[in-house]
């Protein structure tokens, strides 16, 4: 049994982290769904590859971290530590022979034996940067993760609009939507929205910004 796991939702200021991991009796069943990384294929391309994965999987499994619990763990835990712990908890439930994952540290090696040192069994490892592009498996993971992570922000930003009528954007800092509609919350209602990561160095900015023109007001 093969399991790729890979995530979504690392750098945004929006939103949950996601983490997918799915399993298949061997390479050539995930071959012949023809994925890709998920970045390289449009919104319906992989929402209807996500359907496919998940009928022809052996098993998958999905965690969804909220903004305001990742703003909690990161009080304790740095970015990669939640995402080891993540990945931990998915290949738990899934208990594959050999697993394939995408590494979020620097150094690929550390990160998959980060995640062994979490499990009581030990499945061969292979902990790779890129490897959403490298193994058809971890593509097959990171479909999985980036729809569902897309279905929390269309969801979010319907709850939103109900405040505040204008676009959310891609919830990340480098989107100058989302930072637009971060800062005409914040002249609106004089804080942060809800599912805001409060400990990104983005909300910290805007927040000061924030102050710092109240305060020219006086």
């Amino acid at each position: 049994m093969i399991c790729g796991v890979d995530e979504a939702g690392r750098g945004p200021v929006f939103g949950p982290l996601v983490i997918a991991g799915v399993t298949f009796e061997n390479e050539v069943d995930v071959k012949v769904l023809k994925v890709r990384d998920s970045k390289q294929l449009t919104p319906l391309q992989r929402k209807t590859l996500a359907k496919t994965i998940k009928e022809r999987a052996s098993n998958f499994e999905l965690l969804v971290i909220s903004a305001s619990d990742i703003d909690d763990m990161r009080k304790v835990m740095t970015l990669n530590e939640i995402e080891v712990y993540a990945f931990s908890t998915v290949i738990k439930k899934l208990k594959p022979q050999q697993c394939f994952v995408d590494a979020a540290d620097v150094k690929e090696k550390r990160f998959g034996q980060a995640i062994l040192a979490n499990l009581s069994f030990a499945p061969e490892m292979i902990s790779k940067h890129k490897a959403d592009a490298i193994y058809p498996v971890v593509g097959a993971a990171s479909i999985l993760a980036k729809t569902t992570r897309d279905e929390h922000i269309i969801e979010i930003e319907k709850k939103l609009h109900k405040k505040l009528d204008l676009p959310l954007g891609s919830g990340y800092p480098a989107d100058p939507i989302t930072i637009s509609f971060l800062k005409a919350w914040l002249e609106r209602y004089g804080k942060l929205p809800p599912f805001v990561r409060h400990s990104w160095k983005t909300t910290h900015h805007l927040l000061s910004q924030s102050k710092t023109k109240t305060l020219d007001n006086f």
